[in-house]
């Protein structure tokens, strides 16, 4: 079954609702106001099934008073069925409500003349003239014009039969990435608590799901999910659904707000966007209070020139940004519509390119950046965002700037250029940069550290989650244990080092046991404190030298002959008097040497004795 949002548009009195209600039994004017006046003031909504489609009809006000809920509903439409009456023929809000169309990018539709049954037939043809005229060039060039009556019933069923025949043609709304359901009513139902209504644009909702509610970021569970007044187990992109959430109160949900699931998209009041604007209209000025109406949202905003402050010019279209005064949850791709204050008209739209610019970025790069974003394949745009920081973008932040799902980040990422290091995409470029920057920090160490094996990790001029990555791709870089080095890196000891080294160790193996102070060791090595300390750990490194405690350090021949002593008296036990007598040596050595063994398991304290293990 194909799912499509019908929305209807036209002058106020064309007979939108009379049509909507012929066609599908429903009444959508559900207000009493809307009852004693005869007419639409805020969004209604009707269904019917016909030839394999499921339609959910979205019936608009006409009255330019009302134009704000008109956009409210407009926004998530398949199609239009654009309403004019054959006694008016075209009025003021055809127009708009027309343009308003064609700006939100809406591809597909049908003209629908009403009232034919109350005119002379001729007029009926000389609308359908001026029709054609009035929508040549646009995306309804060539649309049906069907001459109906919601009276009579005349050319109902052609109706129908084009409606389901253009659905047809309408591409499905994706169901694969995060669901967003804008809401555009709420209300308190008795035996269910607070249900939701909206266009669900994309993704899937079902009962139990967990939601966050933007731009408030209040997390919600859903209790159930309605489509078309029944229970359903699934909500698919493309439905008109009602959704009952748990512990919230209606009055504490508002039209303009959206679900989604948690943790996925953050709220915006800066955007960069391509705008339009109508040839009809003034010159756009820098800094210009406008309207913006997105989805279901109406929000104030001001226009921020790229370009300098010169204005956009009536029918021209470029590049801008937008300030919002209050957070809304968008994301590339949604399109906008603006109204001026004074007079309230539409003056344009246009579609959302960034919905997190770089602030920091100069505007020659955003405006040499901007075309790129447009109609850019998902790869694209990753690059363009990851490219902003060496250190690349968190999964999160790319998700909630292209509106895409993880998994369809992940997928696109090697197109991108863009590697997966830990929560975060980083361009490969970076990592070649940072195998550079690293291979001459290294450089740089081991000149001034030659008898050093290796550079710290902590000492690393690169974030961890960039090192580790730099490692594996750097094929002359070298990671032991905490420790970095290039490949090529190796000990050469000068001569006077070579003789200091051997000085050393043979201070401690002559020792045995008693071995002399190390700082006294340090001093008769004959070179400086530096290089001494460095030669030390050298020879400890290579196991030539055993430290056994702060200031100790035994030879491994010593250590060595220990253990052989204490190997034939295994199993016995000892007290500290015991193993002085055993080495023949004093307190000063015995205790960190026993701590030393308690530390290799060769030996095990009990209270003031020990066992030899």
């Amino acid at each position: 079954m194909i799912n499509i949002i019908v929305g209807t548009a036209g002058h106020i009195d064309h007979g939108k609702t009379t049509l909507v209600r012929a066609l599908t039994g429903i009444d959508t004017d559900r207000l009493e106001e809307e009852k004693r006046r005869g007419i639409s003031i805020d969004l209604g909504f009707a269904h019917l099934t016909h030839g394999g489609v499921r339609f959910g009809f979205v019936d608009v006000p006409g009255h330019e008073r009302f134009i704000k809920n008109m956009l409210a509903g407009a926004g998530g439409i398949d199609m239009v069925m654009l309403v004019i009456g054959a006694d008016e023929s075209i009025k003021p809000q055809t127009r708009e409500h027309f343009e308003i169309c064609r700006l939100l990018g809406v591809r597909h539709g049908l003209i629908a003349v009403t009232k034919a049954d109350s005119v002379d037939p001729e007029l009926v043809e000389l609308v359908k003239l001026e029709t054609a005229d009035f929508v040549a060039g646009s995306f309804l060039e060539g649309a049906p014009i069907i001459a109906v009556s919601g009276v009579t019933g005349l050319g109902l069923p052609e109706l129908r039969e084009a409606l389901a025949a253009i659905a047809r043609k309408v591409e499905s709304r994706s169901t694969d990435g995060p669901c967003r359901l804008p809401i555009d009513r709420s209300f308190t139902l008795h035996g269910f608590g607070t249900v939701v209504t909206g266009t669900l644009v994309a993704g899937t909702l079902k009962p139990e799901d967990e939601v966050e509610l933007h731009p408030t970021g209040r997390r919600l569970r859903v209790r159930g999910v309605q489509v078309h007044g029944g229970l359903v187990p699934k909500a698919a992109a493309g439905q008109r659904t009602a959704i009952n959430l748990a512990a919230i109160e209606a009055a504490e949900i508002t039209r303009g707000m959206a679900l989604t699931p948690p943790d996925l998209f953050m709220p915006t009041q800066v955007l960069d966007c391509v705008f339009d604007l109508l040839p009809s209209a003034n010159p756009l000025k820098h800094r210009a209070p406008i309207h913006f109406h997105s989805g279901t949202a109406e929000v104030e905003a001001q226009v921020r020139m790229l370009r300098g402050t010169e204005p956009l010019a009536p029918g021209a279209r470029g590049h801008l940004r937008l300030h919002l005064r209050e957070p809304l949850l968008l994301l590339p791709g949604d399109r906008f519509i603006a109204r001026m204050f004074s007079p309230v008209i539409t003056i344009g739209g246009g579609i959302v390119l960034d919905n997190a610019p770089n602030l920091r970025m100069r505007k020659p790069a955003v405006l040499e950046r901007l075309p790129q974003l447009e109609n850019a394949p998902l790869a694209r745009r990753l690059a363009l965002f990851a490219a902003e920081d060496d250190a690349g973008a968190t999964l999160a932040a790319l998700t909630a700037r292209t509106g895409s799902a993880p998994a369809a980040i992940l997928a696109a990422a090697p197109e991108a250029g863009l590697v997966p290091l830990k929560d975060r995409l980083v361009p490969r470029a970076s990592i070649e940069r940072g195998i550079v920057q690293l291979r001459a920090a290294l450089a740089a160490f081991h000149k001034q550290n030659p008898l050093l094996p290796g550079m710290p990790r902590a000492s690393a001029p690169l974030p961890a989650f960039l090192l580790e990555a730099t490692l594996s791709a750097g094929k002359d870089l070298v990671a032991e244990g905490e420790l970095l080095r290039l490949a090529s890196h190796r000990l050469q000891l000068k001569a006077e080092e070579d003789e200091a080294a051997t000085k050393m160790e043979a201070l401690f193996r002559d020792g045995g046991l008693s071995v002399p102070a190390l700082n006294e060791v340090l001093a008769n090595s004959g070179l400086d404190a530096n290089r001494s300390r460095n030669l030390l750990q050298l020879l400890l490194r290579e196991g030539r030298l055993v430290r056994v405690s702060p200031e100790l350090i035994f030879h491994r021949e010593a250590i060595q002959r220990l253990r052989e002593l204490l190997a034939a008296h295994k199993g016995e036990s000892f007290a500290v008097p015991e193993f002085k007598e055993w080495t023949g040596i004093s307190r000063k050595y015995a205790i960190p040497l026993l701590e030393f063994l308690d530390r290799e398991r060769l030996t095990r304290r009990e209270k003031e004795r020990r066992l030899v293990l």
